[in-house]
C-alpha cells in the first residue's frame, strides 16, 4: 500500500516516458521503449502540468481554473496514484 499523496508532492514524467501529441492520432500519448499508451483529455491535461515544478496542490487547482464548477481534486489524485503505479510519474 503506498502512502497517500501530499498536495506539496511534485510530479515529474519518469524518466524513460515522453509525454507526446500524436498528430495521426489527434490524442496526446506517454511514449516508452515498450509500447505507447494513449491519453484521454484529462490525462493529458493532469500529464502536461507534471513538469517536476508544480506542487499536486498547484495542477488541482490549476485545472479547477481551466474547467471551473467541476471538483477534480479526487479524481486528479486517483489518475496520479495510477500512473505512479505505471511507473509514468515519479514524486
Amino acid at each position: 500500500m503506498t502512502a497517500p499523496l501530499d498536495r506539496e508532492d511534485i510530479p515529474s514524467i519518469a524518466p524513460g516516458f515522453r509525454l507526446q501529441w500524436e498528430e495521426a492520432q489527434g490524442v496526446y500519448v506517454i511514449l516508452y521503449p515498450e509500447g505507447m499508451v494513449k491519453l484521454n483529455q484529462s490525462a493529458a491535461e493532469t500529464l502536461k502540468r507534471c513538469d517536476g515544478k508544480r506542487r499536486l496542490g498547484e495542477i488541482i487547482a490549476d485545472l479547477e481554473r481551466q474547467f471551473p464548477g467541476v471538483a477534480l481534486a479526487a479524481d486528479v489524485e486517483r489518475f496520479l496514484e495510477t500512473a505512479h503505479g505505471n511507473g509514468w510519474v515519479r514524486w
